[in-house]
């Protein structure tokens, strides 16, 4: 091949890499489906909120954060990172997510998204009131003012497409039937079972529609645990084996079939909007019933002393730990292990986010499938 014409190739590959990177645009490959991830909810998905207002729930002392980067208590209740983190990991959008509330919060981090959650929050304002934790519609007045601060760095429009295009995940629930009607029954006082779901259930749609109206458009809403299957709660049952709290667990799928009713409504009532049910109920129970399948080799105890009662203020630096936090599916009597958060977040990603970018149906299926898969895997 003649040297003029060798050039000649070169420059034209060139000039058509260019102008393929030009045609581009504003779609680089790199670029997440998701801009920001937005975050509200209880101490599951609080990322060290409490750290900075007065209240005991706290989890910023060792053992928590045993195995978080640099074996740092961060203020999750866990031994490292949460569902949020290794899903915004996951997403390509950042490391881990930083609580509202952290002094040092940078553009960059507004920019990203934040955590909202408190550990102790939940939809019943009832559930906060002794707590001085934050509840569930202070989370949105901050939100509020995130958006404000979102506004100064890039401006009302883009501002707009960010929280529209971000993940909103909203993960509480379960203090609420803990602290008011399961071990604390103040709500009994007023309502029965059912009633008191339906009372819960009507708060989280109207935080729901609240979000929307500023400018969220793709939620996802988690539903309750197996509440009577948490360390905590099976020590109520001490002279039964410590055996699941069976009527707690039928409280909580109850609730989860009416809140993926309502959610689906709620959908269609505004326009525009994903609004997905999460499934954790199934993926944690399965966990619970087939431990080899996931390598755990304690489901009824938490790793942070006995297991059986610490958690918080008496779970911190004189507590003993279990060798292996990933062989345990709890790290203290109530919150998961990292081993935990990470299934979740893998089951989040796989099958609850597609849900939030196409025209999939809401129906949460297949879920038990998916674990047995992964259980497979392990």
């Amino acid at each position: 091949m003649a040297p003029a014409t060798f050039f000649f190739i070169i420059l034209l590959v060139n000039f058509l890499a260019t102008i393929t990177n030009s045609c581009s645009g504003s779609r680089p490959k790199s670029s997440p489906e998701f801009p920001a991830i937005l975050i509200f909810g209880d101490s599951t998905v609080d990322t060290g909120n409490n750290n900075y207002i007065q209240t005991l729930f706290k989890g910023n002392h060792y053992p928590y954060g045993k195995d978080f980067e640099g074996h740092v208590p961060t203020g999750r209740f866990s031994n490292g990172k949460l569902v949020p983190d290794l899903i915004a990991s996951m997403l390509k959008i950042k490391d881990t997510v930083p609580p509202f509330f952290h002094p040092k919060l940078s553009d960059k981090d507004i920019l990203t998204g934040v955590s909202f959650a408190s550990a102790g929050s939940g939809f019943d304002e009832l559930t906060t009131a002794a707590s001085g934790v934050i509840s569930f519609s202070n989370q949105i007045h901050y939100f509020k003012e995130y958006l404000a601060r979102l506004e100064r760095i890039v401006g009302e429009k883009q501002a707009k497409k960010i929280v529209g295009r971000a993940l909103v995940i909203v993960a509480a629930g379960t203090n609420d039937f803990v602290f008011n009607f399961f071990d604390i029954p103040t709500r009994k006082l007023e309502f029965n079972i059912s009633g008191y779901q339906d009372f819960v259930l009507k708060r989280l749609i109207s935080y729901i529609e609240e979000l929307y109206d500023n400018g969220c458009r793709r939620i996802a809403v988690s539903g309750l645990p197996p509440i009577g299957c948490l360390p905590i709660q099976r020590s109520t049952q001490l002279w039964k084996d410590r055996s699941c709290v069976e009527d707690q667990n039928m409280g909580a799928k109850t609730y989860n079939h009416k809140l993926e009713r309502v959610l689906a409504k709620t959908q269609a009532k505004l326009p525009g909007t994903k609004v997905v049910y999460v499934d954790i109920y199934q993926p944690l129970f399965d966990m619970i019933n087939h431990p080899d399948k996931y390598g755990y080799e304690e489901t009824k105890r938490g790793c942070c002393g006995t297991g059986l009662i610490e958690a918080g203020p008496i779970c911190n630096v004189l507590t003993p730990t279990c060798h292996e936090a990933s062989k345990y599916m709890f790290w203290d009597s109530i919150h998961p292990s990292e081993a935990t958060y990470k299934y979740l977040a893998q089951y989040l990603k796989e099958e609850v986010l597609p849900k939030l970018t196409t025209n999939h149906s809401q129906n949460i299926a297949h879920v038990h499938d998916y674990f047995v898969e992964i259980g497979k895997k392990n």
